[in-house]
Order: structure tokens, then sequence, then C-alpha cells
């Protein structure tokens, strides 16, 4: 069948055969029922050592493109060759009036952008099992941490759990005691009630009142029991205390807390860290829920309360603030010491890893590293004032609710 001179108002055919040589895409024109015209060189490069190159280029068409096509006036697809290449296909066409019309199909080889998306979805891939393992050190590194925190503590608390259980064993022998002597004169009042003349052995009941002085243990028994539930209470919170910070916070959920308890909490657990060269000071203000990981914001408090300590020498003061801010939407904890201060060239630097200014051995230089992370996870700030020789001041600032969050 000859081709038109000129196609509706497109040009002479064979000046789209000439442009069709000018693009870097393969073209293919055809009837509308699918009967193939012209491919130019792009196009039948597709298909190289093929006798019947137009055929074959309507062959590589997914099936129903053309009739899709003719529905829609358009069809876009990918088409993969044998070779490997990738090709973005489209078809386009054009009904002139009193026939068929013409399709037009355009193969751009989108191999490297293919290749290159691909190369990107296995780095992503990469990158989300780096971020997967990252996370894990990252919580290994905390728990690790805080497991370090409470071994260098262990000694103190161990000692302060020492001082409880050791006057209630002392209160326990002396209870012994006092059981010992009741009984033997509850037996001698038995044996006074049996007695035909009771008021005979009144005499042997006061000697022996007197010689196990029981009026000293019924005004000692009651201080004696009071005593021993202290202790064991001290024992209880102790090991609550211990128990919260040795707790990996795997399970742990976003919860409303009091940070004051938290704080109290913390501070018992080091405080025979601090108390032989510390004043402490609170002052407390009156803070709402704040929506937390509790547990994690325990070890903040406690690195940098230890860190506090730390400074101080020989005797000083840390003094613990709180408050919220004045649009009421954030709290802020400041703790502030009478230490040695921290040198201002080096203040950029305390939050990097691993860096620490302690002697060698006994810092790992992850505290307050691990605490700013902690702060940052909670959409929080960290800050720091301090001048050589004048002490520091650690601000933490916590929004009161977390967007996007429920807690538990």
């Amino acid at each position: 069948m000859a081709v038109p001179a000129r196609i509706g108002d497109i040009p002479a055919f064979a000046d789209i055969q000439a442009l069709s040589e000018l693009m870097d895409d393969g073209v293919l024109l055809c009837r509308g029922n699918g009967r193939p015209l012209h491919a130019n060189s792009a196009a039948r490069a597709l298909v190289p050592e093929t006798e019947n190159a137009l055929a074959a280029l309507v062959a590589l068409l997914p099936a129903g493109a053309m009739g899709a096509s003719r529905i829609t006036g358009r069809w876009n697809g990918d088409l993969a060759l044998t070779d490997g290449r990738i090709l973005q296909v489209r078809a386009y066409h054009h009904r002139h009036p009193g026939d068929e019309g013409y399709l037009l199909i355009v193969f751009h080889d989108i191999s490297e952008a293919h290749a290159r998306q691909q190369e990107l979805q296995r780095r992503h891939a990469q990158l989300r099992q780096t971020l997967v393992r990252l996370a894990g050190t990252q919580e290994q590194l905390l728990q690790s941490e805080k497991m370090a925190s409470i071994g260098q503590l262990a000694a103190g608390v161990a000692h302060e759990i020492n001082n409880p259980i050791g006057y209630v064993h002392s209160n326990l022998g002396s209870l012994q005691e006092y059981l010992h002597s009741l009984f033997a004169l509850i037996e001698m009042y038995e044996r006074a009630l049996r007695a035909p003349d009771p008021k005979a052995l009144l005499p042997e009941i006061d000697d022996m009142r007197a010689r196990f002085d029981i009026d000293f243990i019924s005004g000692d028994l009651p201080q004696l029991m009071a005593e021993s539930r202290e202790g064991i209470e001290r024992v209880t919170q102790i090991v609550r205390n211990l128990k919260d910070f040795s707790y990996s916070g795997r399970d742990d959920s976003w919860k409303l807390a009091d940070l004051h308890a938290g704080l109290d909490s913390t501070i018992n657990i080091i405080w025979n860290e601090l108390k032989y060269k510390v004043t402490l000071e609170k002052r407390y203000g009156k803070l709402p829920l704040v929506q937390c990981l509790p547990s994690e914001l325990n070890q903040v408090f406690m690195n940098i309360l230890l860190n506090a300590g730390h400074a101080i020498a020989e005797r000083g003061r840390i003094t613990v603030t709180t408050g919220t801010s004045t649009d009421a939407d954030e709290v802020w904890i400041e703790i502030e010491d009478t230490g040695g201060g921290i040198p201002e060239d080096i203040q950029q630097r305390i939050f990097d890893p691993f860096f620490t200014t302690k002697p060698v051995g006994s810092g790992t230089g992850l505290g307050l590293s691990i605490s700013y992370g902690i702060v940052k996870k909670h959409n929080g700030q960290i800050e720091v004032r301090s001048k050589a020789g004048e002490g520091s001041c650690f601000r933490i600032t916590l929004p009161i609710r977390q967007h996007g969050r429920s807690e538990s």
C-alpha cells in the first residue's frame, strides 16, 4: 500500500523519515491496524540480523499495547530484551478521517537508568540493614554504659545494703535473746498458775523480771522492730532502684512519668558515691507528668550527676533544679556543680563518643554521648554552661508530650 505524500497536517513522509533518523530513540511508524511502515536506524538496531526488522519490532510490543493505544490514544510501559536491556515503550495513535489512522511507537533505552535504580535500591537495602545494626549497637552501648555505671557503683551499693542488713541482723540477735527471756518468764507465770499457792512464786518471778530486765525489753522491743522494718524497706528500695537501672529498655514504652521520682531514684542509687564530699540541694518546681522513656532519662540523670560528683575534688555542692518553660509545653532540669569546670576549648567535644577528660581506665567516654542521644530521641535539648574553676551546669529541656506518639 502506497504511503500518501501528506497525512493530514503531518509533513511529507520523507521528511518524517529524515527527522526520525536524527533521533537517539527508536521510532516505529505503523498503520492503525498494526501494519509497520517505517523504522529508524535506532529502532532497527534493537533487532539486528533480522530479515524483517519491521515485523520483529512489532512482535516486541507487549500484548495489548496497540489495542490500548487505539482506545485511549496512548500507551506506555517497560520492555525487557533478551540481552538484558530495558526499554521504555510509548505508543501514540492518531485516527485519520476516513481510515484507521497511524500508530507511532517510540523505544527509549532506560537500561542505565534502570541499572542505577537497581543499584540505588540495593544500596538502600544495605543502608537499612546498617541502620538496623547501628540501632542494635546503640542499644547495646546504652545498656553497656548503664551496666558499667552500675558496676562502678556496686561497692557503694553493697555498702548501702550492708548497713541496714547489718543492724537488722544485730536486731534479730537481740530479738532472739528477748524472746528467750520472755518465754522463760511466761513459763514461770504458767508454773505459778498451776501451783497450789501462786503467791509463793512471786519473789522468784520478781527476781526473774529484774534479772532479764523485762522493763527494758518492753521499751526496746517496739523500737527494735521499727528499726528492722526501716532497714528492710531501705534494702527493698535499693533493690527496686537497681532493677530499674539494670532493665535494658527493650520492651520499654513511652509513658507519662514523674521526673522528680526518677531523679530521686537515681540519687538513691548513686548517693554512696557522692555523700562523702557532696552537699545535695534540691530545688524542685512543679512539673506535670512527662511523656518519656523513664529508664533512659534516669540513665541521663545518673551520668550527669556522677560527672558532677567526679568534678568535685574534695568538698562541694550539687544543685538539682526543675521547672517549666514560660509557654508551659516544655520542662527543664538543671544539674549544677561547684567542681573544676570544663575548659572552653573542649566544651564542643564533650558530647562526642569516647571523648573523656578522665584518666585512662576510669571512664568510657560514652556517658555524655549516650545522654545526648537519649535527649535528642525525646526531641529535647541538652546544653552546658561552664567556666574553668567555677563549676558546670547542664540543662536538659524536654517536651511534655511527644507529637504523634501514644503513651501506654
